[in-house]
């Protein structure tokens, strides 16, 4: 694998992080946004997801990939850009490709929480591999469809993992997190 593979499997994962953190980046905005998507509904005693997945999450997280989509294909007209994208943006839908991008993201982290409520993980508490893995099983289920490659879902599922330990201590350091891990 070289440099220009992983610099394109990076490029290829930008939406889907922004996906999985722009809940973080607008928590303090849009509060009539604010409303659990489980509606607060319980099973067997214990909440579906929990207070830390809201429509405002959805929502922004959603945009943001489909944003940074659109910024992609535009760049793509660029030589340098064009030489590391992996995904033809001039003959896909690119709104349906950032929103499914954000969609699966943030769908495979709800059911992240799913499943730590059902072992009684309190929210924001860490279960360590699901929590840093969840997102980027949402982002290859939906690359799977554009580029039918295995090296580079596999790729980008290492990449997605150890970028997470990354993404989460610069969220340390700069007081957005206070978990380090």
């Amino acid at each position: 694998m070289n440099f220009i593979v992983i610099l394109s499997i990076i490029y290829l994962i930008i939406p889907a992080v922004i996906a999985n953190t722009m809940p973080v980046f607008v928590k303090k905005y849009f509060k009539k946004l604010n409303y659990p998507i489980d509606f607060y509904k319980k099973i067997n005693g214990k909440r579906i997801l929990g207070d830390n997945k809201t429509f405002r999450g959805f929502i922004f997280g959603i945009l943001g990939s489909i944003i940074i989509v659109l910024l992609q294909k535009i760049l793509s007209n660029y030589i340098l850009f064009s030489k590391i994208s992996l995904i033809d943006y001039s003959r896909i839908n690119i709104l349906l490709f950032g929103f499914l991008i954000g969609f699966f993201v943030l769908l495979f982290d709800s059911i992240a929480s799913f499943i730590k409520r059902r072992l009684n993980f309190k929210p924001g508490e860490s279960f360590f591999i699901l929590d840093q893995i969840n997102g980027g099983i949402g982002f290859v289920f939906t690359i799977y469809f554009y580029l039918n490659s295995f090296n580079i879902i596999l790729f980008s599922l290492i990449i997605w993992f150890l970028g997470h330990f990354l993404i989460k201590y610069l969220g340390y350091l700069f007081e957005i997190d206070k978990n380090k891990i």
